[in-house]
């Protein structure tokens, strides 16, 4: 195999190994967000009277083991409008949001 030929296969392969990261991290934050929307769901957080502070979402100063998706999850749940955040730092889900995604889905 020429040099040029061995460059240009490396190339490929790093790019298919980047994308196949972000692919990962993509995966990882859609269960992060699921896991938020079970946990607010089984909580019984629907309503602002009804909103659940939820340790996962505070910043830590060190952090062990694996990355934590869910506080980066929840980040663009609350810009998205899927769950809503009140004073002192306790978020419920925004039901009328999240059952029209659902009826869009069936709709399809």
């Amino acid at each position: 195999m020429s040099e040029t030929a061995k460059i240009v296969f490396m190339f490929l392969l790093l790019i298919g190994a980047f994308l196949l990261s972000r692919r990962i991290v993509g995966w990882q934050m859609n269960r992060a967000a699921e896991f938020i929307l079970r946990d607010l769901r089984e909580k019984r957080a629907l309503t602002p009277e009804s909103a659940v502070e939820l340790p996962y979402c505070k910043s830590r100063i060190f952090r062990f083991g694996l990355k934590d998706y869910r506080p980066r999850a929840m980040e663009q749940l609350v810009k998205y409008d899927v769950v809503r955040m009140v004073e002192g730092g306790k978020y419920y889900l925004h039901e009328a949001r999240v059952g029209s995604e659902k009826g869009e889905e069936a709709g399809s």
